[in-house]
């Protein structure tokens, strides 16, 4: 999985890119499009909608990039709007009417103490799948993208208090699942494959 903190764009590339060049705009979404629809995807679930949020996003890069200022790395300003479109999206009176129509053909309710040990990313999955959007968000924005509470807060225009009570609420979901344990202490855990970007 590309990681926002393992993308390098030049200075030069950067700058080019400031100026509307069309060669620059191409390299960055080439270096970023992977992590940015693997976020969304995170965030949102359905493909359709994270292709959607994907080109939205970059849309934004493109119409605002004469503005960026260069105070954060420009990926990291890029999954700041992809953040911020997904949210966007999660709030929506849009999304909340079709959640009911959200493939989960996979999930499955998990049993606590079932197996006493996860042995595949795809029970991970399938429990990220059973908790609520807001929630995912919250999971995936704080415990793999390393937002804090108040980050996460200001996002979702929601409190600090709201952050952390639904990452706890997850997290506890999430353990329930493991049989107690937290997803990080099973022994040699596979390595898990990320969504399909193809």
């Amino acid at each position: 999985m590309t990681r926002f903190s393992d993308i390098q764009i030049s200075d030069a590339t950067v700058a080019a890119a400031r100026r509307g060049e069309a060669r620059a705009l191409e390299r960055v979404y080439l270096e970023c499009s992977t992590a940015v629809y693997t976020l969304i995807r995170r965030l949102v679930r359905r493909e359709a909608v994270a292709e959607d949020l994907l080109q939205e996003t970059f849309a934004d890069v493109i119409q605002h990039i004469g503005s960026f200022e260069g105070r954060a790395p420009l990926q990291m300003w890029i999954r700041s709007i992809a953040v911020r479109r997904s949210l966007m999206y999660l709030r929506s009176p849009w999304h909340r009417s079709l959640e009911w129509l959200e493939l989960r053909p996979e999930v499955s309710p998990v049993t606590p103490g079932e197996s006493g040990r996860v042995d595949h990313c795809t029970d991970l999955e399938q429990m990220l799948a059973s908790l609520s959007a807001t929630a995912r968000a919250v999971v995936w924005l704080h415990d793999v993208e390393g937002y804090t509470h108040e980050e996460i807060a200001v996002a979702m225009g929601r409190t600090v208090s709201f952050s952390k009570s639904q990452l706890s609420r997850a997290h506890s979901r999430l353990r329930n699942g493991f049989g107690g344990e937290a997803p990080g202490q099973a022994e040699e855990a596979p390595a898990c494959t990320p969504i399909s970007t193809s």
